[in-house]
């Protein structure tokens, strides 16, 4: 049984890597409408697994809200138009409770939790594929967060002793969590080799920091999708992905550590 469900895991990463890179390479369109597919599946899911707890909260706007940002990602929109793209969402999520029936003040506050996270996160990530680094930060972002990840489940399983949040993330530990940190080092040292002699060559502290932040972030953001799971009492919020639950289960790191990578990459260029 065992055998099978690795298999599973291993032909759904296959065909999600195919379809990501194939995305991210074709064009800023296709970045942009991969993000905002992602963004949308993890709407649906979040809306789906409050059902359970008999929480209704208003989709719609988060499905709006993520189209909105995706046409002006599209349009290369100036943090005007962004932010008050935000706004509007802010507003139409309090309001929810009188334009649905279904949804009351406890589902008007959960649709205001799902516009900051995850849409917001995706949006950002939308606004983000389309600029000049967007492949530096995808990368660094991407690299180090699932490093970091392999290495806090290595380090944790063989020498973790200290919870890090027992009731959010039972198995979470801060040995684990430390020696995702620490594998953000070489992390940063390999694609800093691997980049020197291409058009996105960065420098090598750059590339160590930003690794070390972004998979920093990614944990908390692993946590932070931990929460709400136990908040709503679901393991996983779908099994679109077969092997790895849902589209929002495999996103919960990226969605901190890549917009935390392109924030330490714009420094770096200000410093520069």
């Amino acid at each position: 049984m065992r055998d099978r469900e690795l298999k599973t895991r291993i032909i759904s990463a296959v065909v999600l890597i195919a379809i990501t890179l194939s995305c991210m390479l074709i064009s800023p369109v296709t970045r942009i409408l991969y993000f905002a597919v992602a963004g949308l599946l993890c709407a649906y899911e979040y809306s789906r697994a409050l059902e359970k707890i008999e929480v209704y909260c208003c989709a719609w706007v988060m499905y709006v809200y993520v189209c909105a940002q995706a046409i002006l990602a599209f349009f290369h929109a100036g943090p005007v138009a962004l932010i008050s793209c935000f706004c509007a969402a802010v507003y139409l999520a309090l309001f929810s409770g009188i334009l649905h029936k279904k949804v009351s003040g406890s589902g008007a506050l959960y649709t205001l939790a799902g516009v900051a996270y995850p849409c917001f996160l995706f949006n950002l990530i939308m606004v983000i594929s389309v600029t000049d680094i967007w492949a530096q930060t995808l990368l660094l972002a991407t690299i180090a967060t699932v490093v970091c990840d392999s290495a806090a489940l290595i380090g944790g399983s063989r020498l973790g002793r200290h919870k890090v949040a027992p009731l959010v993330s039972p198995h979470k530990t801060v040995e684990g969590c430390l020696c995702g940190l620490l594998s953000s080092v070489p992390s940063g040292i390999v694609l800093y080799f691997v980049l020197r002699s291409t058009s996105l060559a960065l420098p090598l502290s750059v590339c160590i920091i930003t690794c070390v932040v972004a998979s920093s972030m990614g944990q908390i953001g692993d946590l932070a999708e931990s929460l709400i799971k136990r908040m709503i009492g679901v393991k996983d919020f779908s099994n679109l992905i077969p092997g790895h639950g849902g589209m929002f289960d495999r996103s919960d790191s990226l969605l901190f550590s890549i917009p935390t990578a392109y924030l330490c990459l714009y420094i770096a260029h200000l410093v520069a």
